[in-house]
């Protein structure tokens, strides 16, 4: 179990994760999951699977209460296709943590940096919408970071800001999204046995500053143009991700040197 100051300091990556989250529609887990390994908290695998139930509660909360039905239908093929998705990463996870821990983070540290990219480069919008195989290719490719991470956000960010759809509609079939992998990979974790003591117990203690900040932000609203605040997540994540990518580089060639 960790200590009073792991506890600490995971709860300010869940509460600066919460914050992004509010603000930007996705980043939570790479938020969080970066400064967890960057800090060394906690086993990068039981903060995944923490992350998981929070990103899950938070798209449960996004819905409470919407009255509109959900957008199943412009959403059906990313679900199936980020099921397999899902499945294949968390396959991938369990045996990089097993056999190859600094990949792990190298690999995570990659992700969070083309993350960072991903807010910058979503700027032009299709003038029609993409064709299934499309949303199936970024779906696969989003349950595939969410089953490694629990963190399916950008593949399927990115695809959605380029459709020629409402902004409001986006961040529904965004929350959608991302409530149907979080909620399929908890079924997997639970369903192997590999979700642990620690989790529940990080679980337990983030999820009120979780949506202490998310009630925040809905009723004191941050305004930043869009331009400044996407810089402004880049730089961070780009400074996570470029410490988890050395750090991880440092311990796989220690061998060798």
């Amino acid at each position: 179990m960790p200590g009073i100051e792991a506890v600490v300091m995971f709860l300010a990556c869940a509460a600066v994760a919460s914050l992004l989250q509010n603000l930007t529609a996705f980043a939570f887990g790479l938020v969080l999951l970066g400064g967890v390994e960057l800090f060394g908290i906690v086993p990068l695998a039981d903060a995944a699977n923490a992350s998981m139930v929070l990103a899950l509660v938070n798209c449960l909360a996004f819905f409470w209460g919407d009255k509109q039905p959900l957008p199943w239908h412009q959403v059906r093929h990313v679900l199936w296709a980020g099921s397999i998705g899902v499945a294949a990463g968390l396959a991938l996870q369990v045996w990089l943590s097993a056999n190859a821990a600094q990949w792990f983070r190298l690999l995570l540290g990659v992700t969070v940096i083309l993350s960072a990219a991903n807010l910058l480069l979503a700027r032009t919008v299709r003038p029609e919408p993409s064709p299934p195989r499309t949303f199936a290719f970024f779906g696969a490719l989003s349950g595939l970071l969410g089953g490694l991470f629990a963190t399916s956000g950008p593949p399927i960010v990115y695809h959605m800001l380029r459709q020629p759809f409402d902004p409001l509609q986006i961040r529904r079939c965004l929350a959608l999204i991302f409530a149907v992998n979080n909620g399929f990979r908890l079924l997997l974790v639970a369903g192997t046995g590999r979700f642990s003591q620690l989790s529940l117990l990080l679980c337990c203690v983030a999820l009120p500053v979780a949506l202490l900040v998310t009630v925040l932000c809905r009723r004191y609203p941050i305004s930043i143009p869009r331009s400044r605040l996407a810089w402004m997540t880049s730089a961070l994540l780009c400074v996570a991700g470029a410490s988890l990518v050395l750090s991880a580089a440092r311990d796989a060639l220690r061998p060798l040197i």
